[in-house]
Order: structure tokens, then sequence, then C-alpha cells
């Protein structure tokens, strides 16, 4: 077999399952939660709820790729992930786009990520409790319970479930700081990471936010504990996530959404590099350091194939074209290695596809 091949292989199968069997499963799963929030009885609620599977739909398509790790878990993997993912981007369209900027009401609400992820524990329940709005049918509920059901099925999950938690912890903390009034977002997030800071002391604040706004980490210590085998050491899976391929996840969303979010007002990490150029120096540290990590773990080739997903899909979007960041994105690509190029090259063929398919049928 030429040594291209032999290479390439392993994260060409793990595509090869992702598209032919998982991606099916995940469609199916948020079809189902789909129907559910259609019967939301409040509208704003429903209205949120219908939005956030419409649009942010591609981040459980994206975050399945983590149930090929351990196939016969597969079903398992997808119901967590969906109904996880789906908590995530639910309330945060509630938080983002509700009359609410309370900081108590953006716990309350959050407070159902943690009870998804401790089976077994006393389930708070009334996390509308501070919101204007509350009558979602049961809805919430419902994505927290089928996530409770699901990591108990898990073999090795107790030996995950602390740092899940700390992980999760860490999201709620984010995004609680980031939702409340604008002039006090800033001081609330270097505050925060102020309690972080000898843990991290080669981290900028807004990069260990950043981190801390993905549930990749979260994935990837499920997904290990859904496996046959004893789990891995946790702590090292959990150095790799944590900081490094979670920072770039969100560094490389928000390195795209630069000028859409300059005019819309919101927050930006990437906007708080000194310019451009410290920016693409820092991202392609992190780059680097999540590939260092990644090498350190079993199954690497997985772990390699989730950095070179990011770079793919995030620096094929349009707006690199349209906010005329190529040659920032492929600096970049060029430090994710040789395969991110063939990644890259693939997510473009892949958008050129999808965009002529929908062309072609009126959409």
């Amino acid at each position: 077999m030429p040594v291209l091949q032999r290479l390439s292989s392993k994260p060409l199968q793990i595509a090869r399952r992702h598209i032919l069997r998982a991606l099916p499963i995940t469609e199916a799963e948020l079809d189902d939660w789909v129907k559910r929030a259609a019967a939301i009885p409040d509208p704003e609620l429903r209205r949120q709820a219908e939005s956030s599977l419409a649009a942010k739909r591609f981040h459980c398509q994206g975050g399945s790729v983590f149930a090929t790790w351990e196939p016969h878990r597969q079903k398992d993997l997808i119901d967590f992930i969906v109904a996880f993912q789906t908590i995530s981007d639910y309330l945060d369209n509630l938080c983002d786009r509700t009359e609410s900027r309370s900081e108590l009401d953006f716990r309350s609400l959050h407070r159902s990520m943690i009870d998804a992820v401790s089976p077994g524990s006393v389930i708070d329940g009334d996390y509308y409790r501070y919101h204007p709005r509350g009558d979602d049918g049961g809805y919430l509920l419902d994505l927290v319970s089928k996530c409770r059901e699901t990591v108990e099925r898990f073999p090795h999950y107790a030996g995950a479930a602390a740092r899940v938690r700390r992980l999760v912890g860490l999201y709620i903390d984010l995004q609680v700081y980031k939702h409340i009034e604008v002039d006090e977002r800033t001081p609330k997030l270097t505050a925060w990471f102020d309690l972080y800071r000898d843990e991290f002391p080669d981290l900028r604040w807004w990069e260990f936010a950043a981190a801390a706004g993905s549930t990749l980490g979260v994935f990837a210590l499920v997904a290990e504990a859904a496996r046959a085998r004893p789990i891995e050491d946790a702590d090292r899976l959990m150095a790799a996530y944590f900081p490094w391929i979670c920072g770039l996840h969100i560094l490389l969303d928000y390195f795209i959404d630069q000028n859409e979010d300059r005019r819309e007002g919101d927050l930006n990490f990437v906007s708080y590099y000194a310019n451009r150029l410290e920016a693409l120096e820092r991202m392609r540290w992190m780059i680097e350091n999540a590939r260092a990590h990644a090498d350190r773990l079993n199954d690497t080739y997985f772990h390699h194939t989730v950095i070179e997903g990011l770079l793919g899909l995030y620096l094929s979007d349009g707006k690199v074209r349209r906010e005329r960041l190529g040659r920032a994105a492929t600096k970049l690509v060029g430090a994710g290695g040789w395969r991110a190029w063939l990644v890259w090259g693939a997510c473009h063929v892949w958008r050129i596809t999808t965009r002529e398919s929908r062309r072609t049928q009126g959409l």
C-alpha cells in the first residue's frame, strides 16, 4: 500500500463511518426533536427551540463524529450528543434573543446542563424560575432526561463524570458572563479568568473563555467512557481538549465571524488581539499545541482528524472569501499538516456540491 494511502486510511474510515452511518441516525434524532419542539406551548420558547434546531443543526452533525469512535455504542452516543448539544443551542438562543439579561436567570437555565451529565442526582427541574417565560411543555426536561438515560449505560462514565462536570461548569460560567449587560461582560470575564490564571499561565483571558465555549471536550470524554475497554488516562484526554482543541474550535468560529459580529455589536474573542498578525500567530500556536497533545493520546489519528476537520470546515466557509481572510486561512490550514490540506480541499468540494444541489432543487 502506498505511504500516502496507508497514512490517510484511518481518517478516511472515520469519514466514511460518519457520513454513511452516524449522520443518518443524527438526522433522524434531530427530526424527532424538531417535532417535539413544535409542541412547546409558549410561542416564544417554541420559536427559539425551532430556530436553534434549524440554524445550528450542523453543531450536532459535526459533534456526531465522536459516535464513530465506538461503533457498538453509536446510537447511544448520538442520542447524548444531539440532546446535549440541543440544550446548549436552545439556551444560547434564550440568552441571546429573549428579554432577560439576568445572571440569576442564566445560571438557573443552565443548571439543566449539569443535571444532564449527573445521572443519579436529584433533578432540579425548575429551570425557568427566573425567566420571563416558562411553559415549554417539558421540552428542556425531556432533553435532560435523554442525556442522563444514555450516559448511565456507558461502562466507564463514573471515571469521566467529574471532568465532564468541570467542563460543563466552565461552559456555564462563560454563557452567563457573555450574555449579561454589555458593559459588565469584559470585567466579569477577566475576573473569572483570574481564578484560573495560575493553572493556564500561557493563555490570554479570551483564549481561556473560547476554550470554555466548546462542547467538544464533553463529547470526547463521554465517547471515551462509552468504550468497552478501560478508559484511557482521562487527565491526558482532558488536557488535549481543554484548552487546546476546544480553544481552537471556538477561535476558528470567531475568526470567520469577526466582521459580522462587529456589525451586530456581538462579543468576539478574536477582536481582543492587537491585530490580525497577533491573532494568526496565537491561533497557529493553538494548533501546534492541539496537535502535540493529540500525539500523546491513544487513537491519536482520531483526535488529529478532529483538529483537521475543524480547520477544513471553518476555513472553507464562504465568509473567508467574502471577508478577505484567505491568506490568513491558508496559513492556519498549513499549520495543521498535510492532511489538513486534504480535508480543507474536500470541504470546499462538499460546499460547492451542496450549493449546486440546492440551486438545482430551487432551495
